[in-house]
């Protein structure tokens, strides 16, 4: 036999089938999913990150519209003012901790228990004995004495600990929300 006819005996070569791209590799899959799931958690971090800012900042609106009230107000007694403003100012601040902390019981706390929870839950380190002792007693009292540009500073920080800082330096992760 001659080359040519053992040449013409083999058949043509045969490409193989065109690869899909549909069905794709479990690898893709894979892939997909975890970028899915990745939007999701980051989707949420987000929305809780914006809705914590908007709750502070209405708080610390709050707190600056007590604030804003004693200096607009026409009163000429400032012992009036002053303990009408630390009256305003626990009231503020009794709603944000009740809103952060539901679970710790703070409605019932009083006097010296509820400068300790201050002290406990958030940045505090601008709460002096003056500012303690109108936050314990102010509302029983007739006349008091009290800072208020301090205690004001001091319920910004405290509440703006509160909302914006890391979890883990939070009471939350300290065990106080059981």
């Amino acid at each position: 036999m001659d080359s040519e006819e053992l040449l013409a005996q083999l058949a043509d070569i045969h490409l193989p089938v065109a690869i899909s791209y549909w069905p794709p590799a479990p690898g893709w899959w894979l892939l997909a999913a975890s970028l899915l799931a990745l939007f999701v958690y980051a989707s949420n971090k987000i929305a809780r990150w914006v809705r914590q800012r908007r709750i502070c900042e209405q708080a610390l609106a709050e707190l600056e519209r007590c604030y804003g009230a004693l200096a607009r107000t026409e009163e000429l007694d400032p012992d009036r003012l002053k303990l009408r403003f630390v009256n305003e100012f626990n009231s503020v601040m009794r709603r944000v901790a009740l809103y952060h902390f539901p679970q710790a019981n703070v409605a019932s706390l009083a006097g010296v228990a509820w400068v300790d929870f201050i002290r406990e839950t958030g940045d505090s380190s601008l709460l002096n004995d003056e500012i303690a002792q109108a936050l314990s007693y102010g509302r029983f009292q007739t006349k008091i004495e009290v800072d208020v540009d301090a205690l004001n500073s001091l319920g910004q920080q405290w509440i703006t600990s509160l909302y914006l800082s890391k979890p883990e330096t939070t009471a939350e992760s300290q065990g106080l929300r059981t």
